[in-house]
């Protein structure tokens, strides 16, 4: 009964002779609170322009937008106990209330600052689900690792022996990675693809004996559907572990038509091809002449490479331009009775004389 009639008095001497220092502390914290609530409101007005956090200056947003109004107050509280001499009672309570709520609060601010590099660096595309799935992932592990250490920080400060919980946690982990290992390994490959971008959804892309258009990149697999029509399936790890080669990314295609001449064919005709060539592709819009030469003597042919470029990546249009100049060819080499050459074979015989029998009609003497 005692105490509770001398607590008004004690509280009453107490605030008078620590009234000046309190006054201080009292205008600091306020002072400090403006601040944190000025800087989380142009946190949010950051965040409403740039939603998809696209710039740096939008990932500090994100960051300040996170300050809770309950650190806020027991910030203001622990300066307030800074400046004045609180009972040891009330200014224990004080400083283990700030110490969880920093450790918590610092927590935050590190994964929205992490999820914002993140966010940064993938970018966002309405039409992918992986990138929202694969961002809950990431947010999720980043949350269980940052609140795990805060946790261990706020039981150490409170004077709880952490080592053996440190060990033990270490040894879970340990365990889990190994039994998960390879979910974990696709699980990172998705992200890798997400993050490094060596292809896109949408984008066609060449790896092994295979071509496919991309159709969903998921957390564990890739999938693509072929040029045959077929659904190819192939597992994220495996994947970066070949040589991927992105025809989207190109901005022309180059293609090759080979054919070869017959030997029969003249130096003058010879020499006319690469003019014909050359005339037969620049009639096809979108289409770039680069060259045609002679690359060997074959069995039964003068062989030549025709190589030429086309504006385009739908393999649709780039066959279309290649039926069209195959046939111009065909045309021009009629007009000018060049012949295409086929597999041929050529026996010689000769008369009992010796004197060779030739396959061919000769041309009679000139007198």
């Amino acid at each position: 009964m005692n105490e509770r009639i001398t607590w008004p008095g004690r509280t009453a001497a107490w605030l008078s002779q620590n009234s000046t220092e309190l006054l201080i502390g009292l205008a600091v914290a306020l002072a400090l609170v403006a601040l944190m609530l000025m800087l989380r409101s142009v946190g949010h007005r950051i965040i409403a322009n740039d939603p998809h956090c696209r710039t740096w200056r939008s990932v500090i947003g994100r960051v300040l937008a996170k300050t809770s109004l309950l650190f806020m107050v027991v910030t203001a509280l622990d300066i307030v106990a800074s400046y004045t001499a609180p009972p040891s009672r009330v200014g224990r309570l004080v400083d283990i209330a700030f110490i969880i709520v920093a450790a918590l609060q610092t927590a935050a601010w590190v994964r929205e600052l992490i999820m914002g590099i993140i966010g940064r660096q993938i970018g966002d595309d309405p039409g992918e689900s992986t990138l929202g799935n694969a961002r809950t992932v990431v947010r999720v592990l980043v949350s269980v690792a940052l609140f795990a250490v805060a946790g261990i920080v706020i039981l150490d400060n409170l004077g709880v022996n952490v080592t053996a919980l440190v060990a033990g946690l270490g040894i879970g982990g340990i365990a889990i990675g190994l039994a998960a290992q390879g979910i974990f390994a696709d699980l990172f490959a998705a992200l890798a693809i997400l993050f490094d971008r060596p292809f896109r959804r949408g984008d066609t892309i060449s790896y092994g004996g295979s071509t496919g258009t991309v159709e969903r990149i998921g957390l564990k697999t890739t999938r693509m559907r072929a040029l045959s029509g077929e659904q190819l399936v192939m597992s994220n790890t495996k994947l970066l572990d070949q040589e991927i080669r992105n025809l989207a990314e190109g901005l022309s295609r180059r293609n090759t038509l080979n054919f070869g001449v017959v030997y029969q064919t003249g130096a003058d005709q010879l020499r006319r091809l690469r003019e014909i060539a050359e005339s037969c592709v620049a009639a096809e819009p979108g289409c770039t002449f680069v060259r045609c030469v002679m690359t060997g003597f074959g069995p039964s042919s003068l062989d030549h490479e025709l190589v030429y470029d086309v504006a385009s990546l739908d393999p649709n249009i780039i066959g279309a331009h290649r039926t069209a100049i195959m046939m111009a060819i065909i045309e021009a080499f009629a007009g000018d009775r060049i012949e295409f050459a086929y597999p041929t074979q050529t026996t010689f015989t000769a008369a009992p004389d010796g004197t060779l029998v030739m396959p061919y009609a000769t041309p009679p003497a000139q007198s």
